[in-house]
This record gives C-alpha cells, sequence and structure tokens, in this order.
C-alpha cells in the first residue's frame, strides 16, 4: 500500500464571477520513505496541492489517502515547510522549533524539547542565533528555523513547498545534505515519506528517486520519471557525468515544452 495516494483532484475556484480551475484530474502515488520532486512553472498548482495534502484545502474532486484513510484536516503525521517562514514572531527560534516540537511529542518535557530545538538549530547552522526573534534575522535565516522546526519534530510524512528558495546558495547547498542525511537516517528506522516541491530541476535531481512534472493551467501530470542515479550521489562528480546531462535536458525538454504549448506550440532550443 502506499504512504501517498492522491487520486484524480480537482481544484475550482471562483473570482470576481468567473471560474478558474487550479489542478484537473491530478493522481500518482507515493511510497512508503520515497523522496518525490514535483516540478512545474509558477501557477501550475504545486502549492495547491500540497496544501491539500497538509490538509488546509480540501479538492473541488477526488481524495487523498494517507495509508489508505482519507485525509480530514491537519495531522501529526505530517511536518510542512512553507515558501514563507510561518514563524511566530513573538517567539525566538528556539522557542518556535520547540513549539513544533510541542505539537508532535506531548510526552516530552520543555528542558527536553528545548535541548531538541537547540539540535537542530545547530544541525541548520543557527545555534548563535537561537535567542533572537524572527525580526532580527534576515530572512533565509528564518526559513532555516522553519526547516530546523519541521525536521526537529520527526514527523512520517514531510510536505515542502520551494523550502530553500530563499535562501543563499552555500547554505542551500547544505541544506540540501542535511535533509537527505536526515531522509536516510542510521538505517535503524524507516526512511520518511517526502513530497518536495521545487522549480530547481539540479536539485530535484540531487534529492528524488522520482519525479513528478506538472503542466500549466490547469495543472496535470505530464510526466512521472524515475531517478536513474543510484544513491548516496556525489554532487560533484554527479554534475560531470555524460548521464547526468542527458536526464537534466531530457527534464529541461519537458519543462520548456509546457511553456512552448503555452504560447503557441514554437520551438524552445535549449
Amino acid at each position: 500500500m502506499s504512504k501517498l495516494e492522491i487520486q484524480n483532484i480537482s481544484v475550482d475556484y471562483t473570482e470576481k464571477n468567473k471560474s478558474f480551475t487550479a489542478l484537473k484530474n491530478v493522481s500518482f502515488d507515493v511510497e512508503e520513505g520515497e523522496f518525490v520532486s514535483v516540478i512545474g512553472s509558477s501557477g501550475c498548482g504545486k502549492s495547491t496541492l500540497l496544501s491539500i495534502l497538509e490538509g488546509i484545502n480540501t479538492p473541488t474532486e477526488g481524495a487523498v489517502l494517507i495509508d489508505g484513510k482519507p485525509i480530514h484536516g491537519t495531522g501529526p503525521d505530517r511536518g510542512v515547510v512553507f515558501q514563507n517562514y510561518s514563524l511566530f514572531p513573538w517567539m525566538t527560534a528556539r522557542k518556535n522549533v520547540a513549539f513544533g516540537v510541542k505539537q508532535i511529542r506531548k510526552d516530552l518535557s520543555k528542558t527536553e524539547r528545548l535541548k531538541i530545538a537547540d539540535e537542530f538549530l545547530e544541525k541548520v547552522g543557527l545555534e548563535e542565533f537561537k535567542n533572537k526573534y524572527p525580526s532580527q534575522l534576515s530572512g533565509g535565516m528564518q526559513q532555516r528555523v522553519a526547516i530546523a522546526r519541521a525536521l526537529a519534530m520527526d514527523t512520517e510524512i514531510l510536505l515542502m513547498d520551494e523550502p530553500f528558495g530563499a535562501i543563499d546558495a552555500k547554505n542551500r547547498a547544505i541544506l540540501q545534505e542535511l535533509l537527505l542525511q536526515l531522509w536516510e537516517g542510521d538505517g535503524t528506522q524507516e526512511k520518511k515519506t517526502v513530497l518536495f516541491v521545487t522549480h530547481d530541476i539540479d536539485e530535484a535531481i540531487l534529492l528524488s528517486d522520482r519525479i513528478v512534472m506538472m503542466t500549466s493551467h490547469p495543472g496535470t501530470v505530464r510526466k512521472e520519471i524515475p531517478v536513474p542515479f543510484a544513491r548516496p550521489r556525489n554532487r560533484s562528480e554527479l554534475v560531470e557525468t555524460k548521464a547526468y546531462g542527458e536526464f537534466r535536458n531530457e527534464l529541461l525538454s519537458l519543462f520548456y515544452g509546457d511553456i512552448a504549448d503555452r504560447i503557441g506550440g514554437s520551438e524552445v532550443v535549449l
């Protein structure tokens, strides 16, 4: 049985007496312990899909199942990282992370929760800023706090909406590696199930087992593509291989082919 089952999801909106379809008949599964990235141009409904999986929105048609059961609202089995930082402005970085842990592990003492918060803030390179408030942190640092909070919650499923988009290239690479390390674990426990929204093809190749390419207006599944490279993946070595270049070009053709379709079938030269 799949961990996540997305079954014929459609989402319709009405604004100013005009109807708009954000998603249309989106279907794919995510196996337990699988890392799946969703790629598509702006407006293809990636974030809408993630909000449905989180449980804060409901589809017009279709259903989402977790372990074979329909979801009804948010749940402690899912940790989420949004594009925006979604931090509580009145809490320090440390308390923001500890609050997330409290929602999942109510059995832990305050001291234990703060210890976990310190551990994950250190992992994302913010141990020196743990007592700062969000307003005292840069945008990229705030996002790293949000990532630390989601990882510290240790949920079965991670839903991530372009989590590294606001982070500089160096820290982005560090956090990608950290995410992979935490996902792969030490071999003594099941891998987390990750659904990762991104527009960065190189990031998707590095991180994913499988890539779901979306079309735009309305968002549908254009193609599901398994990533053919064995793990663990060495970034610097992988990008130098012929196979990487060929696979990357295949994804780029799909991505820009969708854009060409939208502007009238013009040929896109890569």
